[in-house]
């Protein structure tokens, strides 16, 4: 018989197969099976659950989207019933994100109670570990975050439970480390929140070309079911949050979010009614110019450098011309629409024609349109099909490894401060007849700007 090997089986009676009878019924099934909605039904709240950051920032108070997502986070914590679904996830960067402020409130989880006295304990906002702690304090250890967070993101499958997981690290070191596990994520359907922190190539300032991001958006738009965005301010940062939260938790949809946050202070408008979905599509009208110009051009922009781009229109005034202003918190789903509408009249010739929505909020708008964002010019090139017909497209960007310096230096060697945007929107004028090349050689000589300096891409 030992030679046979024959197969044993206990009987249907023994204490052995009663006990695995009873773990599998316990863990829902005798089959690996993908559950694609838990059997629970939850409940978002309403915009309004994050008012502090719908509002404008107090006269001569600034802050960074970190801190209004943090401001969120907090708020979504207090609520009963989703927040202790939350998942805070950090990789040894608390403090540097401004969240610090959560380890008095809930806690670092740890499987046995704190064992020693941090250096920090006499400060209110100490390194607390609990057992019943909420935030999963990784370490240096991008992999193992994102592990968690793909744990927590499929818990709603793999347990029945929904699950909110926020992973948030500086945003270098999360698509770019391990973007095979972000793969893997949209594979296996996870939901949850990845939030890139000092994001953007000229916003992280002084910490040179190992970490500071520039491409990760290009790397999050490569996975079909990643939602991401670039927001500004803090309301867009708000109304994107509780959109995701929507989604996932509520309609259960099978994305996941991706946005980044940037470390840089500046003061924030405020939410204007009417707006959200605008916001969420990818593109709304901030600011618009002056009905009776003459010349007019159309600036888009997202992030930090939405800035520079408001501060290019005031520049652009002296020349006479005024400018549509477009914060663009997703050059991604923009793209996704265009596509989805170039599909549909590929498939459907004899149905009215869909038109994108970039192209229906630009085509009634005159002059050239310029983009500007913290990133490579891929990014934003993605909208270029769905530009109105024969309309001037210009777009700036970080292409280039970063580098260690300043904003405002940073933002002039990779060419997408304030007077490149203006620049650019003038060799836009020139280039559909509107105005004099000799303009542009003007506003070079003016702006201070010098022609033969080397090129980001390759200096």
């Amino acid at each position: 018989q030992l030679h046979d090997i024959p197969f044993y089986k206990p009987a249907e009676d023994a204490p052995e197969m009663k006990y695995l009878h009873e773990r599998r019924t316990a863990l829902g099934g005798y089959l690996p099976a993908r559950r694609t909605k838990a059997d629970e039904q939850l409940k978002v709240p309403a915009l309004d659950v994050f008012a502090p950051a719908l509002e404008a920032t107090p006269e001569g108070r600034e802050i960074s989207t970190t801190q209004a997502y943090v401001r969120c986070l907090t708020q979504l914590l207090r609520d009963k019933e989703l927040g202790p679904r939350v998942v805070p996830i950090l990789v040894d960067e608390a403090r540097t994100f401004g969240m610090e402020g959560l380890f008095r409130q809930i806690g670092i989880y740890s499987v046995e109670p704190q064992k020693y006295e941090p250096v920090d304990r006499d400060q209110v906002m100490y390194y607390r570990e609990d057992v019943k702690g909420q935030i999963l304090q990784e370490g240096i250890n991008e992999a193992g975050g994102m592990s968690s967070w793909i744990a927590a993101a499929t818990s709603y499958s793999t347990n029945n439970r929904i699950m909110i997981p926020f992973y948030i690290y500086y945003s270098m070191f999360g698509l770019q480390r391990v973007g095979d596990l972000a793969w893997a994520a949209g594979d296996m359907r996870a939901r949850g929140f990845l939030l890139g922190g000092t994001a953007g190539r000229t916003t992280l300032n002084g910490e040179g070309l190992q970490h500071e991001d520039g491409h990760s958006h290009i790397l999050a738009s490569v996975i079909p079911n990643c939602v991401s965005y670039d927001p500004t301010f803090s309301h867009e940062v708000a109304v994107i949050l509780h959109s995701g939260l929507k989604r996932m938790v509520e309609h259960q949809e099978d994305v996941f979010f991706y946005v980044t946050l940037m470390n840089e202070n500046y003061s924030h408008p405020g939410f204007k009614p009417g707006t959200e979905a605008h916001i969420l599509k990818g593109m709304y009208l901030l600011q618009e110019g002056d009905a009776s110009a003459k010349q007019r051009v159309q600036l888009m922009g997202s992030g930090t450098i939405l800035r520079e781009v408001i501060a290019a229109a005031d520049l652009l005034k002296d020349f006479g011309v005024t400018a549509d202003i477009w914060s663009c918190p997703s050059f991604t789903e923009l793209r996704r629409d265009g596509m989805e509408c170039e599909r549909f009249n590929l498939l459907n010739p004899t149905e009215t024609p869909r038109v994108p929505f970039v192209t229906q909020q630009l085509q009634d708008r005159a002059g050239p349109i310029i983009a500007a964002t913290d990133y490579m010019r891929l990014f934003s090139d993605q909208v270029r099909p769905y530009v109105p017909a024969g309309r001037r497209y210009i777009t700036l960007g970080t292409d280039g490894f970063g580098r260690s310096d300043t904003r405002a230096k940073l933002r002039e060697f990779f060419e997408v401060d304030r007077r490149y945007v203006a620049l650019a929107a003038l060799r836009g004028l020139a280039d559909e007849g509107k105005i004099k090349m000799s303009v542009v050689s003007d506003a070079i000589k003016k702006f201070g700007i010098q022609s033969n300096r080397p090129s980001a891409m390759s200096a």
